[in-house]
């Protein structure tokens, strides 16, 4: 099982929730994910390319990781973009956050985009997205006719100025 360990400046230790976590076959080589520093939110994720793989600006790939995991009901994870990829490259996630439901037990696979100029090579074990594990809340929808009033009503989009 995949545990995270927190320890605080007092001394104090507060363990994260266990996720299991399996290397599938081809993937026994690469580091499990984790927290790169003390602070980190959420745990570095690698390619489980076989060979490198070439996004040329404005290609979209799914780059496997060759995890799978079984989350607790009540959790997800959620899969964002590195903004070290973002800044240097361009480098982005088409659907981010990508979510990872409790009942999948799939491979995680992250959708890369270059958003960039220049060709980007993805290779084995690079590190290219994180996962933070969130606690989910299930809603109860109850249908009214009317909302209740705010100051902000129905305004969006933009409608506090650009400035």
């Amino acid at each position: 099982m995949l545990w995270a360990r927190i320890v605080f400046t007092n001394g104090e230790k507060m363990t994260g929730i266990p996720i299991k976590i399996k290397r599938l076959p081809g993937a026994e080589d690469l580091p499990l994910p984790r927290y790169e520093s003390e602070g980190s939110s959420g745990m570095d994720i690698r390619a489980a390319v076989v060979e490198p793989i070439i996004l040329q600006p404005g290609d979209i790939r799914l780059i496997p990781t060759g995890l799978a995991i079984s989350l607790p009901r009540g959790y997800e994870a959620q899969i964002r973009p590195r903004s070290g990829l973002g800044l240097k490259h361009g480098i982005g996630m088409v659907n981010s956050p990508g979510t990872i439901d409790s009942d999948y037990r799939g491979e995680i696979g992250i959708l890369l985009i270059n958003w960039g100029r220049d060709p980007f090579v993805v290779r084995r074990g690079q590190r290219i997205a994180q996962m933070v594990i969130s606690r989910v809340y299930r809603a109860q929808l109850v249908e009214v006719d009317v909302l209740d009033e705010t100051q902000r009503g129905d305004g969006g989009f933009g409608h506090t100025g650009l400035v």
